[in-house]
């Protein structure tokens, strides 16, 4: 049956709630305009339910996933305890992706134009570059762990490699950096080809990485004749409250860990082919997907104690390096092609697409999305991901969990006006406009501005006020709820006193 599309006010409203503008004509003259941010046509939303799969299961096949049960372990937890954090976490943040997912999937548009209604079409900037920023830092971490997957793959074919070039430079061999270098370059050229190609590969990673995966999770299991001891090795906590105080910050942190995508799901939404659709696929990949590769990689680990009792446990726990261990060639070839082609699709989906539509939000006539990307792997660049990650437990309880509060403030914003105050009532086209609905006050919302801070002071002042660390540990529950709370009173207030 045909889809039924009715006209009102220069919309096209289709059956199933999708909308887009009639004719594009007067926005395609703005400022805020540009054809990488403006509405996606009907007719182009054509992502499925298996193109929603796929990518939360490319995204989530990736190092830091598959390392995740480490930093938890390390810090007293058990297998299982770590296991179910991560389930609990990922499901949590679960609820304000799909919820910021539906304005993309209803109005075709990216998070830095919706963040406009919320914000102003000018101070939409301030949501988007703060997470542009974290997307450059993650950027540049998996463009370095792409980079060492290149340069073991590298040492396998040519096991003179790992010298031809010279020796250490700021601690790391010549050959390592070219190796980050062609990696970083590689992430680049997709985001020059666009979001076409992104699906293709997306598409492609995740049946390849996860069969992969598997495989190496059966060759461990086989080879350590078990699962080893570490799955069944007690945790670390004399008392609840012992465990509590771990597993508060560390559910924090894996609520931050896609915290960032909570904010920016609109930008891979607006191509849905319908709410459904999108919706069904987040649901069933996401947690799954967590629970699964990082499942494997304790299991993985646990096997590596037996299989190599000499090794480092960091060592072992890092795929990269233990995979490094086997001797035959071949295998070491297809195994780092596999992480490779893991991290870059992670890479590109979940740390280029936002940066590159935030940073061309901020100037859309002369910021395109390409530009944007190439913005954004320079900024990681400059942000030395080498020293982010070469701390575990400071990548999760400093890096993760300090930027998720902050991004928890800005979803409470977005949520408590789309949902709550708009009712998700957009007005398309005055996304675009400096002079229409969201102009607020010379382009800014303050309302949001001062939400936001009183959010992101809440969930913070704990780092530097030991009598209120818990409300640090709760930092992306208490910046999300402050945020949404204080910008739901400061909006209403303002309507309620508005002239009529």
């Amino acid at each position: 049956m045909p889809d039924e599309v009715k006209s009102e006010g220069g919309l096209l409203i289709h059956a199933d709630g999708r909308v887009e503008l009639a004719d594009t004509a007067e926005i395609s003259k703005s400022p805020m305009y540009n054809h990488d941010l403006a509405p996606v046509a009907v007719s182009a939303r054509n992502w499925s339910t298996y193109n929603y799969i796929a990518l939360w299961f490319a995204m989530s096949a990736c190092i830091p996933t598959y390392m995740m049960s480490s930093g938890l372990i390390a810090s007293g937890m058990n297998a299982m305890q770590a296991i179910i954090t991560i389930l609990l976490g990922n499901t949590v943040v679960l609820v304000p992706i799909l919820l910021n997912s539906h304005p993309g999937t209803k109005y075709g548009i990216p998070f830095p134009v919706f963040a406009r209604a919320a914000y102003g079409t000018i101070g939409s900037n301030l949501p988007a570059l703060m997470r542009a920023l974290v997307a450059c830092g993650w950027f540049g971490i998996q463009a370095w762990i792409g980079g060492q997957a290149f340069d073991t793959m590298f040492k396998a074919i040519n096991p003179a490699w790992h010298t031809a070039l010279g020796g250490p430079v700021g601690g790391y061999m010549v050959s390592e950096w070219v190796s980050f270098a062609l990696f970083w370059g590689l992430n680049i050229f997709i985001v020059y080809r666009g979001m076409d190609l992104l699906k293709k590969v997306e598409g492609f990673a995740a049946p390849f990485v996860l069969f992969m995966t598997a495989a190496l999770f059966i060759w461990a299991i086989n080879q350590a004749h078990g699962t080893g001891d570490l799955l069944h090795a007690a945790d670390k906590f004399a008392t609840f409250g012992e465990f509590l105080k771990v597993f508060v910050p560390s559910l924090t942190a894996m609520i931050g860990f896609w915290a960032t995508l909570s904010l920016n799901m609109p930008d891979f939404t607006r191509f849905g082919h319908s709410q459904k659709e999108q919706t069904i696929g987040q649901v069933i990949a996401l947690p799954t997907a967590m629970a699964v590769f990082s499942t494997m990689g304790v299991v993985i680990t646990s096997c590596a104690v037996i299989i190599y009792p000499t090794a480092k446990m960091s060592e072992l726990w890092d795929p990269v390096k233990l995979i490094g261990r086997f001797t035959d060639p071949t295998v070491v070839v297809i195994a780092m092609f596999t992480v490779a082609l893991a991290t870059l699709s992670v890479n590109v989906a979940a740390n280029v697409v936002s940066p590159a539509n935030d940073f061309a939000n901020a100037f859309p006539r002369y910021i395109s999305f390409k530009t944007g990307g190439l913005i954004t792997g320079i900024v990681g660049l400059l942000m030395q991901p080498w020293r982010l990650i070469a701390d575990p437990s400071g990548y999760i309880f400093v890096w993760l969990q300090g930027y998720s509060g902050g991004l928890g403030a800005i979803a409470g914003v977005l949520i408590a006006d789309y949902w709550l105050i708009r009712r998700t009532k957009l007005n398309l086209a005055d996304l675009y406009l400096l002079e229409g609905e969201y102009k607020y006050g010379g382009g800014w919302n303050f309302r949001a501005v001062v939400a936001t801070a009183v959010g992101c002071l809440c969930a913070w002042v704990g780092a530097f006020v030991p009598a209120l660390k818990t409300f640090y540990d709760y930092g992306w529950f208490v910046g999300f709820g402050v945020a949404l709370v204080v910008y739901y009173a400061l909006q209403k207030g303002a309507r309620q006193h508005s002239p009529k």
